[in-house]
């Protein structure tokens, strides 16, 4: 079925690529208050969202070369924001760490935003929040698959 140019759905697809943009205005503004790259935020953001994770986990959840991982790992280390940890069922592997006061650190440059999303949200009851956490969930899995249809080349 196609869709009009114009309607609410478009109004809805214009809305999530600005909300994309400012957040990744945002992330560029902490990565720059950390020191840190961009790539080296968002593999920290998944090593603390997601974490331990292995280094081949970390490549394969951002979708970057084993060798940019191991980069990213090793500025990450000496700066402090992780550690990596031997994992004790094979001693050949090892897991990526946050450290867990530096990502709260990470979190507090955050906090503006989810204090404005509390407000935004306490304007909203629990069912119309289910139904923007539902969408907000489909359009994620929506994202992904795109993501994964491109690399697939297709």
């Amino acid at each position: 079925m196609t869709q009009a140019p114009h309607g609410p759905a478009h109004d809805v697809t214009e809305l999530l690529r600005e909300l994309t943009v400012q957040l990744r205005l945002l992330n560029r503004q902490v990565s720059d208050r950390l020191g840190l790259q961009d790539v080296d935020l968002e593999c920290l953001d998944l090593i603390s969202r997601t974490g331990p994770l292995t280094p081949s986990a970390l490549a394969r959840a951002a979708d970057l070369h084993p060798a940019t991982v191991t980069g990213v790992a090793d500025r990450l280390e000496r700066a402090g924001w992780i550690r990596r940890e031997k994992v004790p069922a094979d001693r050949r592997a090892v897991h990526l760490t946050a450290d867990a006061d530096r990502a709260a650190a990470v979190l507090g440059l955050y906090l503006p935003l989810r204090e404005a999303i509390g407000a935004v949200c306490a304007d909203f009851d629990a069912a119309e929040l289910a139904v923007v956490a539902r969408f907000l969930e489909r359009v994620g899995a929506a994202g992904r698959r795109a993501t994964e249809d491109l690399a697939a080349g297709q």
